[in-house]
């Protein structure tokens, strides 16, 4: 039977004779406490079945304040990473029986400093975000707001509020460590959105590996600033014509060296017999890749369930202080795409 959408608490009362306010709150589970009758109490739902009343929840949690709802901000909904993280910030959240708000800045800050403002404005009881993470001047309001938040991937290091994220310096440094020890020295360095916090904790865990094994930093080896494809494809074109005595790519995101293996088959240079790669970011596809790809893993599913974890310890404690970080272990994952040289 169709769900009337006009039945209303005040239509049951009417039936009943009595208030609407004793209708809301038999309803609303508390008839003991109200001392109502078992009898009123039967006679109102047996009315609302009826009526086949059906309460607004929306209406309801914005009378209480509670809209069993958070919000989820990413940059790339098409990178599988974040496809990944919001996968399981979504399955958490319904878990405890929220659901979930999702918006993609598409990597700019206005898009996201807009997205923000939308979901305040749809009363949603928390926030996760993974920023743009070029600017964070709109976070810090919330270092003192009442909305309990929680930073994804992209953190600052001068924003006190609570994160999770991956040891992007770790995990660049082992990659690259992996390429040095099978005898490359001429490695480049395709970056992603420079000034975010991911990318320069990579940048910086590629120069400290050379610098470990005494291989002269070169400063035109480091290309790139976007995470997506496109960049990885241009400058890959771009860097084989000029440096055709580089050996090995680190590529800092999945997308990334989708692009490399692009313009590396239209050049006709075959991973790894003629460039290695490592890559950032384990996809399902890297294993299954004609040359399958060396991949520094980064755990989306882990990073999901944590800053859910986190961001329910604000709402049901916010008494407490809640400004813990917390980074997670990179996986080198060794596969076939390095060469080793001599």
């Amino acid at each position: 039977m169709a769900v009337n959408p006009r039945a209303t608490l005040k239509d049951i009362a009417e039936r009943l004779g009595i208030s609407v306010t004793t209708v809301s709150r038999i309803l609303n589970g508390r008839a003991d406490r109200y001392r109502i009758s078992d009898k009123t109490a039967k006679a109102v739902f047996k009315v609302a079945r009826e009526l086949n009343f059906s309460p607004n929840p929306l209406a309801r949690g914005l009378r209480l304040n509670k809209t069993q709802t958070i919000g989820l901000v990413i940059p790339d909904i098409s990178n599988p990473f974040f496809a990944s993280i919001a996968r399981n910030v979504e399955s958490e959240a319904r878990k405890r029986g929220y659901s979930v708000i999702l918006c993609d800045s598409e990597e700019s800050i206005d898009l996201e400093i807009e997205s923000l403002a939308l979901l305040q404005s749809r009363k949603v009881e928390g926030l996760v975000v993974s920023p743009v993470g070029t600017a964070d001047s709109h976070l810090r309001k919330f270092e003192s707001a009442n909305l309990p938040i929680v930073i994804v991937d992209r953190h600052f290091p001068d924003v006190s509020l609570p994160f999770v994220a991956s040891d992007n310096f770790g995990g660049a440094l082992e990659g690259v460590n992996h390429l040095v020890e099978n005898g490359h020295r001429n490695i480049a360095c395709i970056q992603g959105l420079r000034c975010t916090m991911p990318n320069n904790e990579r940048v910086r865990g590629y120069r400290a590996a050379l610098e470990n094994h005494n291989i002269p930093f070169d400063e035109s080896l480091i290309v790139g600033n976007s995470f997506g494809e496109e960049n990885g494809y241009i400058e890959s074109k771009l860097l084989l014509k000029k440096r055709r005595d580089v050996t090995a790519v680190l590529a800092l995101s999945n997308l990334i060296s989708l692009g490399v293996l692009r313009a590396l088959g239209e050049e006709g240079l075959r991973v790894p017999d003629d460039i290695s790669i490592v890559s950032f970011d384990e996809q399902p596809y890297s294993a299954y890749l004609a040359t399958p790809m060396s991949t520094v893993g980064q755990n989306s599913v882990e990073m999901g369930q944590i800053a859910v974890k986190l961001l329910f310890s604000q709402i049901e404690s916010p008494h407490l202080s809640h400004k813990e970080g917390i980074l997670l272990p990179t996986t080198l994952i060794k596969r076939e795409s390095v060469k080793k040289l001599g």
